[in-house]
């Protein structure tokens, strides 16, 4: 299903997690199979040692291993970074996460196993409201996040349960239409996806995930 994968992930000074993000990385370059995998940082705009944290890293790798990183001057929200990273992305099929590692990798791994991903599809969204999914988070922001999506499928019509998890895996070619069109930098740039993959008529398929509630993200 899966022959080769661009993972993206957004950087805004988080100097004080990154060691543990890299040593997941790690774990899961050594432990993947079956296909190639390009890791992109996007520096966006970090006032810390974020910047020279992430050359470190892929200094110390093996060649073997595809990672870089983009580097932006100014903060323009994780919509732009998002943008810049799909831009460059090589791999046929790309992966959108977050650093603080709230969705792990190995994610991936399961619904790859389990044969969640069906080749009439191209475009899936952890969803931490689906049924199976196994979700740890504060009290007030489960409850913002029910605000949220109450007043998102009333104002704008939009079906899918939960816009805003950060991993989310595209076919390229789609993540290559989609993101170019979307005008915000912003957190909302999730809704304008949506909104685009509707217009485009193009399915989002909902799967489940186990999401841990990081402090500080």
């Amino acid at each position: 299903m899966i022959k080769s994968l661009s993972i993206i992930f957004p950087v805004f000074n988080e100097e004080l997690r990154l060691n543990s993000s890299f040593n997941h990385i790690k774990s899961f370059l050594r432990k993947k199979k079956n296909f190639k995998t390009e890791i992109i940082f996007v520096d966006d705009g970090s006032q810390d040692n974020s910047y020279k944290m992430i050359k470190n890293f892929i200094l110390a790798q093996n060649k073997k291993n595809k990672i870089r990183v983009l580097k932006l001057k100014k903060n323009s929200g994780k919509g732009g970074a998002l943008k810049l990273a799909v831009k460059k992305a090589t791999y046929d099929w790309i992966l959108t996460t977050d650093v603080d590692m709230s969705v792990s990798l190995f994610q991936l791994t399961e619904w790859l196993k389990k044969k969640f991903l069906n080749k009439k599809y191209f475009v899936y969204f952890g969803s931490r409201t689906h049924k199976k999914s196994n979700v740890k988070k504060n009290f007030f922001r489960n409850i913002l996040g029910f605000i949220m999506r109450f007043l998102i499928s009333l104002i704008l019509n939009i079906n899918i349960k939960d816009t805003q998890c950060g991993f989310k895996l595209y076919k390229k070619k789609v993540a290559k239409i989609i993101f170019p069109k979307i005008k915000s930098n912003g957190f909302d740039h999730d809704l304008e996806i949506v909104l685009q993959l509707k217009f485009k008529k193009i399915r989002i398929i909902e799967l489940p995930v186990k999401w841990i509630h990081r402090d500080n993200s």
